[in-house]
Parts: structure tokens; sequence; C-alpha cells
């Protein structure tokens, strides 16, 4: 996807976030998205003072001198940082509404199994870096409103967003999640599942920068029978010799890779099948009838749509522009406010 200009600027003081795990996208009321950067923070040794936010600290990571620490604020969908994620917060409000303005209000979506506690912590996070007022909303919801599905009719709509740290399943009716899964895994799984394969069966340790381009470049669900190529591309990395330290370049097939990202895939087509089964019985006929639809980064995983549509036997499509819709959904709720108070059930989003 195309990166947000950074030039693009919004006068109004209403934003929604997509505070991922992976990357923070920002919509600002009347001017759609105006910034799209990695959830990332460079920041001095031994302090919480910020040298770089965004894409500027995530060229650090791996390449840091010791007296620099590049931190991800977020794991899993939740803060693990405080101090960082509300610096990083802070830093990406003042990019999308520059200026003295006042105090913005925020809509930020948040996974579906967060706690009272890490719900907290994010609405405290946003307020001290300026939000006069935060609305939660949950990532399914917002990822379903942002695709376009009916989701204030009363007709099961089920949407799975596989975001950076977590996948989002639900089924949804009437404005709220009738039944839902959240899991921890999500991209940053899958690239931990190349390094450890890598590291098992080639005997090469390889970092997190070097396992998302394999990821990106090779990974696949599925064989795609319109992308015969796929099966054919390679892929050379470069790493250290786990038993000796020394530097060694290695050669990975499609078939490498398929195998490693194996077990945290079938680990979130388990998750379907389990919401699928907790489903009412008209509203699974609904999901027959419509289908699956998928969002987030880990919808563009080759063939992952062919194998979730084989396991539970029900159509599986990827959304227009998949990594965008929870931040549109977000969006769309920042456009009107009422929208929030449509929204009932256990999604109901919570206004500090």
């Amino acid at each position: 996807m195309p990166q947000a200009s950074s030039n693009k600027t919004a006068s109004s003081r209403d934003i929604g976030m997509d505070l991922g795990t992976a990357n923070t996208l920002v919509y600002a009321r009347g001017h759609g998205i105006v910034l799209d950067e990695p959830s990332v923070v460079a920041v001095k040794a031994g302090t919480t003072t910020a040298l770089a936010v965004g894409t500027d600290a995530k060229e650090t990571i791996g390449r840091t001198p010791g007296s620099i620490t590049a931190i991800r604020p977020l794991r899993g969908g939740v803060i693990c940082d405080y101090e960082a994620a509300e610096e990083m917060i802070r830093h990406f409000v003042r990019k999308a509404v520059p200026g003295r303005r006042p105090r913005t209000r925020m809509v930020i979506c948040v996974p579906s199994g967060v706690t009272p506690v890490e719900r907290r912590a994010i609405v405290q996070a946003a307020t001290r870096a300026g939000a006069r007022a935060v609305h939660l909303i949950e990532e399914p919801m917002a990822a379903a409103i942002g695709a376009g599905l009916p989701v204030a009719e009363p007709r099961g709509s089920m949407v799975v967003d596989i975001g950076g740290g977590t996948s989002e399943v639900a089924v949804i009716s009437l404005g709220g999640i009738v039944t839902s899964r959240s899991l921890r895994v999500g991209g940053d799984r899958l690239d931990t599942a190349v390094m450890d394969h890598v590291r098992k069966e080639h005997g090469l340790l390889i970092g997190e920068r070097t396992a998302e381009d394999v990821k990106l470049g090779l990974g696949s669900a599925w064989p795609v029978p319109d992308r015969p190529e796929l099966e054919t591309r390679t892929f050379t990395v470069r790493g250290r010799e786990r038993v000796g330290g020394m530097p060694k370049t290695l050669t990975l097939t499609a078939q490498d890779v398929r195998a490693a990202l194996d077990e945290p895939v079938e680990a979130i087509i388990t998750a379907v099948r389990t919401t699928l089964e907790e489903c009412p019985p008209e509203l699974s006929g609904d999901v027959m009838e419509h289908g699956i639809v998928l969002t987030g980064g880990g919808a563009l995983l080759p063939g992952l749509d062919l194998r979730m549509a084989s396991a539970t036997g029900i159509p599986v499509f990827v959304a227009d522009n998949p990594l965008e819709c929870v931040v549109q959904g977000s969006g769309r709720c920042v456009e009107d406010l009422d929208t929030l108070d449509t929204l009932g059930g256990p999604s109901a989003p919570a206004k500090v």
C-alpha cells in the first residue's frame, strides 16, 4: 500500500487511530488517512528520551549502537511500554493535527480480547498525549465497518482481521459482536516462525527485518493456481551460523517458507472454526451464504483465502485495501460520532 502523504494535514481535531503492533494509521475527520508509519520508537539507552519515531525509528531496528534502543511499544495489540507508547501517540497526533489546537477527540481501535487494565492503559496514554475524549472500538467491528459489511443489519457477517500482533475473528449482527476469538498470532508471529524454521532446519540465525523480507517475498499459506510463479521463487538470506558464529548465505524456497508458516496459519484457521461452531445456526447460514471477509496485513498472504475456504467449506474473500479497513472503520465513526452510539452488545465502545 502506498504511504500516506506526509504533507497531508488536517484542520479537524477529531481523529481515528488504528494503533497497531506493526504500524499505526491515523484518519483525520474530513481528510481521510493522513498518516501511516511503523509503531516504533528509538530512545537513548537508559532514558525515555525519544530520538526518532515511526519510519525513521524503524530504520534503526537491528542496527542501533549501544547508546540507542529501538522499542516497539505494543506487543500483541496492547501497550507493553507505557512511556514509549505515550510518546509515539503524541508524535503521531502532532503530525496528523499540526499546530496549536484544542485537545483532540480520538477513536482508537483495540483488540477484542484486551482486558480492562489494558484498555485503561491505552486511554491514559492517549489522554496524556493530548486527547480530550477517547472512544475505544474493537478491531473486528472497525474492520467490518471499513470493509463495508452491513454490521447494523439483522444478518450475520464474519470478519477475520489479521494484524501485526493479533488476529481477530468475529461474527457481527445488529451492530454487535455475537461471537468472537482474539488470538495473539499475527504478522509478528509469522516472522518469528520464519526465524525459528531457519534456525532449526538450517542452523542460521537471522533478524526480524530479514524474516519479514522473506515472508513478504516468498510467504504463502497454500499453492495459488493463478500464480504458479510463486512456487519457483527463491530468496537469498544472510545471517550468522548458529554454531561457529560465522557469516553465512542461504537460499530458501517457497516450500521452505510455507512449511515455516504452517503452525501460525493453522492457529488462525482453528480460531475461525471455533468461532463458527459457537455461532447461532441462523447466523451460520448467513455466513455460509455471504462468506468470510479477510482484512489486515495478513489477508495479503497468498493462498490464505484458499486454505481457509478449503478448511471451512465457506467462501473466503479478501477485502479491498485490507490494510486500511480498521482505520477506515474508525474514520467512519469519526465522521459521524453518533455511529458509535448505534453499536451495541459486547462491542459497544468505551468513552472516557
